[in-house]
């Protein structure tokens, strides 16, 4: 299977797109592509961008971004046109009539994402609210967005300071938390760093200067134990082995340091090596020849195959000293699980070069359970002004870090990072949270209130008697569901309560 290339696909040409659809997909109708590059260019025809060039080469780049994503064909033609019944004069009709419904539903999700009238907190209220929509209707219209978006980053120096500065600080603040949930890596780090420099430059400025001093001074050092890897690696039987480094995302470097007092010589995944091994159970054998050569840091094993990340990661992970006392980190991974943790929830719609076809089923993903919530949220709060006023908490639930505890029976539970038992306990049934009396974690009794982590093991205990929740876990709780069940229950229990003092029991 392809890795992704370190270099995003250029395309200033179709015959450069086609190009590299047929590199990732040589059954693709390429006829039907051209077809589409045809047609915006003509619905494009005397536009220019801000930076000079015809408006058709954006239009290029983002169905480039997709094809080296391997996704399907209708997606690049989607991409293609993704801007033509907003910035021209031909209509969703036409390009339905033309290209089909998939194509012209998609082309119709990304026009109404584009439409914003907004300014301020507004504007950020109203974005995220049709990113969800887009989300739980068709989840291919935010993969194409994003193409779109990436390219429009790096773009950005054609444009006004102010203009550059909201787009960046958008894609900081939504883009990319998405990806993120989405199990998009690559593309959460490329939003990321590509925002960075118009929304923090210092900044930018300062972790780019000291990223580079510090990767210049171990390069020399990494390959030498990259191709003693290999060659450990070969002794041992274990074929087909790739290793390669991976240098951190600037944007991900500079809040990694920001955690650790801005000393660089805390980070010990500045630059890691990735070993791709052909099986799980190779993942394992090279996990166990990497300790058998050089000593682990204690609390630094990483074991997301057995326990992968709510987003869908799977790696083993570890951290060792390495000839001459220098730390280094390892992930170690199939090309199977090396294409999820690079593209995410778009791996699935992938052109398999084995199979020859492209698989688009989604349902049993690790991102169906987020998506079915975002289709929830999306019923419970209809307008605007309700996602204002709930704003925290759904940033909460959405765009915080996620953690994974289990039950007893070692059933997992995804949870915002922080939650606590009573988070947790609402998960599991709301009665069980309106009821929760006691919580253990790890097998110790704690507080209700007490901050979780993943792979803890959790167990709530009941009071069948109980009438209620405490209204005195709004003060800790961090997720939307319980808070909003607490307000609810206190709101029944206040009636329930005022009724005994009214004539014929009435409030």
């Amino acid at each position: 299977m392809a890795v992704m290339q370190t270099e995003a696909a250029r395309a200033k040409t179709i015959e450069d797109l086609i190009r590299i659809v047929k590199e990732h997909d040589p059954q693709a109708n390429t006829e039907r592509i051209r077809e589409a590059f045809a047609f915006a260019d003509q619905a494009h025809e005397g536009q220019m961008r801000a930076s000079g060039e015809p408006y058709v080469t954006h239009s290029l780049q983002t169905a480039a971004y997709l094809a080296s994503m391997r996704l399907p064909e209708n997606m690049i033609i989607a991409g293609l046109l993704h801007d033509v019944p907003e910035d021209t004069t031909y209509t969703i009709e036409d390009v339905q009539e033309r290209f089909g419904e998939d194509i012209g539903s998609m082309v119709s999700g990304i026009t109404k994402l584009g439409r914003l009238k907004y300014r301020g907190i507004e504007r950020y209220i109203e974005n995220l609210r049709k990113m969800f929509i887009a989300m739980a209707q068709d989840i291919r219209v935010i993969i194409i967005k994003f193409a779109d978006r990436f390219h429009n980053l790096e773009t950005l120096d054609a444009l006004p300071s102010k203009k550059a500065y909201r787009i960046a600080l958008e894609t900081l603040q939504i883009f990319a938390p998405i990806a993120n949930r989405l199990g998009m890596g690559e593309m959460k780090g490329r939003l990321e760093d590509a925002s960075f420099q118009y929304v923090y430059p210092k900044e930018y400025e300062w972790t780019m200067n000291l990223s580079k001093t510090t990767r210049e001074g171990k390069r020399e050092y990494l390959q030498h134990v990259l191709g003693k890897t290999q060659d450990l690696l070969s002794q041992a039987g274990i074929q087909n082995v790739e290793v390669h480094g991976r240098a951190k995302h600037l944007y991900s470097l500079y809040r990694k340091l920001l955690r650790h007092d801005r000393d660089i010589a805390r980070i010990y995944d500045l630059m890691a090596l990735r070993i791709i091994v052909p099986s799980i159970a190779d993942c394992y054998a090279a996990l166990g020849i990497i300790h058998g050569t050089w000593t682990p840091l204690k609390g630094r094993i990483k074991d997301y195959i057995a326990q992968p990340k709510p987003n869908g990661y799977a790696s083993l992970h570890t951290t060792v000293f390495c000839d001459e006392g220098e730390i280094v980190e390892f992930q170690i991974r199939t090309p199977e699980l090396h294409n999820l943790a690079e593209y995410g929830i778009a791996a699935h719609w992938q052109y398999d070069e084995s199979k020859g076809q492209t698989s688009m089923s989604t349902e049993h993903l690790p991102h169906a359970e987020w998506i079915k919530q975002i289709r929830e949220l999306n019923s419970e709060v209809a307008n605007t002004n309700q996602y204002m006023n709930t704003l925290e908490e759904m940033k909460i639930d959405i765009f915080k870090d996620r953690i994974f505890v289990f039950t007893p029976k070692g059933d997992v539970i995804d949870l915002p990072e922080d939650s606590t038992p009573v988070d947790f306990a609402y998960v599991i049934h709301t009665e069980i949270g309106n009821k929760c009396s006691t919580a253990k974690v790890n097998d110790r009794i704690e507080p209700l209130g007490t901050p979780l982590k993943s792979g803890d093991v959790v167990e709530i205990m009941v009071d069948k008697s109980r009438k209620g929740p405490n209204p005195d876990w709004l003060k800790f709780v961090k997720t939307r569901y319980a808070r909003s069940k607490i307000r609810q229950q206190a709101q029944v229990t206040l009636k329930s309560w005022i009724s005994g003092f009214m004539p014929g029991g009435d409030v």
